[in-house]
Order: C-alpha cells, then structure tokens, then sequence
C-alpha cells in the first residue's frame, strides 16, 4: 500500500498514512477516463435546444401569388425555408444528450484519475479541517502553506465540512465539497487535490 506524509492546515508535516493500493494505486486508463470525462459533460447539457420548421413559424398561411401568369417563381408560402423569416431546415430540436457507462468503469477512471494524482505529487492528505466559521482567508492561507498557485479542489470528510465549503466559494480557481461530490471532471480539471483523512476513509470505503 502506497504510503503519503500526512500534513496539518499550516502545511506542517505530521505523520504518515497508509493508502489503499485498489483506490490510489491503479494504473494509468487514460481511455477510460476520457469516456467518463465526455460522458459527465455530456450529461450536464440540457438538451433545450430548438429551432422552428416552417409548420411551427407563424404566418404563411396564404399563398403569395397564384400558381401561374405571374412570370415569378411558384411560391406556396411566404415561411418557405428558401425566404427571409421562413422555417429551418433539419435544426436542432430538444433531446437528451445522457450517455451510458458501466457503473464499474465509471469507478475506474475516478480511481485511475486518483492514482496518477497520487503519482504527479498532486495529491495532499491533511489530518483534518476544522473552521469554527467560515473564514475565506483561511482557506487562502492553507493554501499558501502548500504553494497551491494554480486551480485546487478540496474534498473535506469532517464534520465542520460545511465551513470549508462556504469558506472555498468566494476564492477564483478553488472548489470545495464533501466526498459524496467528487467527481472525475474535477480531479482531472483541478491541478492539485487536497484530502482530508475523513475524505480519504470514504472515499476508500465507496471504491475500495
């Protein structure tokens, strides 16, 4: 089983902590997780898109001009998708955009996406996180204790996790929730993960 030091808010090490080798120490499926990436986008698009034929556009009930003698193109309504203001031809029309993907394979590219984390050194376990209230500027000093400069994403299993939520939201470039809420997108877009040992414990106890 892989084996991580295990650092407090102030980026202070403190001890170590074993991981399970069936969660953070999979192999690399660089195929797998672009499926399930493609397949949560995919999922989060609403599918309202629309676009009116020239039976739903209103007007064009009456013929422009009769059939013959004008000399003129024959025309049978004025919402033609050939006219200004006329209907489209083969628009979008509202559908679903979901895709399918095994449970199992879903849990594989989150637990591969961990893995390579783990193996980029972007992954950080803190002991815990606790805030008596929600503080951004703790947040932001957490986070300069590890020299986390780019986008990072914390998944705090304690029980004050709701003050680390509120805490994370006003900061640009910094995501915050529960372990019930990690998702392949987020470990794949984020550049550094931060666990709490709570946070690590589920997660193990869903995947393992």
């Amino acid at each position: 089983m892989p084996k991580v030091k295990l650092y407090n808010v102030a980026g202070q090490e403190t001890g170590e902590i074993e991981l399970n080798d069936s969660v953070f120490g999979v192999d690399y499926n660089e195929a797998v997780i672009h499926q399930a990436v493609v397949r949560q986008m995919a999922n989060e698009r609403l599918g309202t898109h629309a676009t009116k034929t020239r039976g739903l556009v209103r007007g064009g009930g009456k013929k422009p001009w009769k059939q013959k003698g004008t000399g003129r193109a024959r025309v049978g309504s004025i919402r033609s998708p050939l006219w200004v203001g006329g209907g489209t031809v083969f628009g979008p029309t509202p559908r679903s955009h979901a895709k399918a993907m095994p449970k199992k394979a879903r849990q594989l590219a989150v637990k591969s996406a961990l893995s390579e984390k783990l193996r980029a050194n972007e992954l950080v376990v803190i002991d815990t996180i606790h805030f008596d209230a929600p503080k951004t500027k703790e947040v932001v000093k957490m986070l300069s204790a590890f020299n986390a400069a780019g986008k990072a994403l914390i998944v705090d299993g304690g029980d004050a996790a709701e003050n680390t939520v509120l805490s994370a939201r006003n900061i640009p470039g910094v995501k915050a929730y529960v372990p019930s809420g990690i998702n392949i997108y987020d470990i794949v877009n984020y550049d550094k993960l931060f666990l709490t040992q709570e946070a690590v414990k589920k997660i193990e106890e869903v995947l393992a």
